[in-house]
């Protein structure tokens, strides 16, 4: 019996990615195809599946990659063809985003579909600028209408009059390109000149920033501040509350772009970090985790790992890599025996404890150098040492257990190569925008860093985790800015607080 597909229309949120509904995610998980437009978030493209197809259709304003009735029909087909199809659109498919279109082309077509609804920009934007659309000193009723139609065309089905004339707040999506003529109409058919307007552009993210005037000088003060879509405006007295809750753009970060070169699954503690401290977090993983080479002697040395007296762990990858494949070999977690376990930091031992194993020897410095001095306050001379290590790692711990007297056997458990994926457009974003700082993991994000060509944005600074990776910017003629005290994650995320300023 063949498979029977189905289409989910998806809101994508107004570009938080926590403002993206659970059942969003389940949808994105179990695709087999997501169609995707500009204005997603494009994060939620981290949660497909291996081997999912993405379509981007690249809908925004006049630069449509697909017309709509190809979208449509492209949508249709594949569900037609038992796929599973996620059809992401900004924000929510029933406001102003054509989902009503898109589900009646594919009930026509006697498909299976799904109305996953969204935050819409409409309230989020505002929101988050500390506008509340409604509220009971104010106002108790709400206006949406689209600013896409050009008020001046004769046969609007927009009634800019009666609009005028409703009370409450008025919020407009799609209108910055034609925005001094839809004020000048909105005041022809009776609304106060002085009527508080704001536009928020890229609402709910890094970017985010927040205009404010009136309907007579709103479109001014937007061509001299070079104001540009997609943004969502506001109009009416709710504007005056700006003033007292505006919460997102008075946090810490908010203002500076900050480039995350992790792998793609690695970047979301310190993107997460950082964007909750109001940065514009660019995604952007120079390397990426593969199996390593010798496939073969890495199940080999995690079969045996009972046998020895000491497992060295010297990254969360490692860890990982190693107990996904010992509990496909094993059932029992106590099949490990009863080795000691060492760590080079406290990521790697935050990642054993997911696994619910403790650990018997982390240094004060987190690098590999500190793991060895560690290691001469312990006895280990003739014990036997696993070592789960990168197939590119350096050899000091090797070489420095060795000079102990331990008997070391390496375990390559996995290999870093360079990231060559771009689906996201990071790469393009960070030449034309450039940042105000890039993050290094590591030496291998630094290398690879390098290959990729990017120019090096005028004013921007370089972080450093620790010594080796400072040492691999150097190597490149950069001089990083700064270099986390404790390296890890929360010693970066500090070091980026006090060059900030922030601390």
């Amino acid at each position: 019996m063949s498979k029977k597909g189905i289409c989910y229309l998806v809101g994508a949120g107004p570009g938080d990615l926590g403002l993206v509904t659970l059942r969003a995610k389940e949808c994105v998980e179990r695709a087999d195809v997501v169609v995707y437009d500009a204005l997603s978030s494009p994060e939620i493209l981290r949660w497909m599946k291996p081997g999912a197809e993405r379509v981007y259709v690249g809908k925004r304003a006049k630069d449509h990659v697909l017309p709509q009735d190809q979208i449509n029909g492209l949508i249709v087909d594949r569900t037609r063809k038992g796929q599973t199809v996620v059809r992401l659109k900004g924000g929510d498919p029933m406001i102003f985003g054509r989902g009503g279109e898109e589900a009646a082309e594919l009930a026509e077509a006697g498909v299976a579909f799904e109305i996953v609804p969204g935050i819409s920009s409409a309230i989020g934007g505002p929101a988050y600028a500390g506008i509340p659309v409604t509220h009971r000193d104010h106002c108790s009723q709400l206006t949406l209408f689209t600013g896409h139609e050009d008020p001046t065309k004769g046969g609007s089905s927009i009634d800019y009059a009666q609009i005028a004339k409703a009370p409450g707040t008025k919020v407009f999506l799609m209108g910055v390109a034609r925005l001094r003529e839809i004020a000048d109409s909105l005041v022809a058919g009776g609304a106060e000149p002085s009527t508080p307007i704001a536009l928020v552009r890229w609402a709910t993210t890094g970017r985010q920033r927040t205009i404010n005037g009136t309907l007579a000088d709103i479109a001014d003060i937007a061509e001299r501040e070079d104001f540009k879509s997609p943004a969502v405006a506001v109009i009416g007295d709710v504007v005056t509350e700006r003033e007292k809750i505006n919460w997102f753009e008075t946090r810490p970060l908010f203002g500076k772009r900050i480039v995350v070169t992790r792998t793609r699954e690695q970047a979301g503690a310190l993107s997460r970090d950082l964007a909750d401290l109001g940065a514009d977090v660019v995604e952007l993983p120079t390397i990426r985790i593969e199996k390593p080479d010798d496939k073969q002697g890495f199940a080999e040395s995690v079969a045996h790992a009972h046998e020895y007296d000491w497992l060295v762990f010297s990254s969360p990858n490692g860890v990982e890599r190693f107990f996904d494949a010992f509990f496909t070999i094993y059932e029992d977690a106590r099949s490990l025996g009863n080795p000691r376990i060492a760590v080079i930091g406290q990521g790697t031992a935050n990642k054993l404890k997911e696994y619910r194993f403790g650990v018997d020897l982390m240094p004060e410095r987190f690098v590999a150098e500190g793991l060895v001095e560690a290691f001469e306050k312990e006895s280990i001379e003739n014990l036997t040492v696993l070592w789960v290590r990168a197939q590119e790692a350096r050899d000091v711990i090797y070489d420095g257990l060795v000079k102990q007297g331990a008997i070391v056997d390496e375990c390559a458990a996995y290999k870093t190569v360079p990231e060559t994926a771009d689906p996201t457009g990071a790469a393009e974003r960070f030449k034309e925008e450039g940042a105000d700082l890039v993050t290094f993991t590591s030496s291998s994000t630094v290398e690879n860093f390098f290959k990729l060509g990017l120019p090096w944005p005028d004013g921007c600074a370089a972080g450093s985790i620790g010594p080796v990776t400072s040492a691999t910017l150097r190597k490149h003629g950069v001089e990083p800015a700064f270099e986390a005290g404790q390296h890890d994650i929360p010693g970066l995320v500090k070091a980026i607080r006090q060059w900030s300023g922030v601390d």
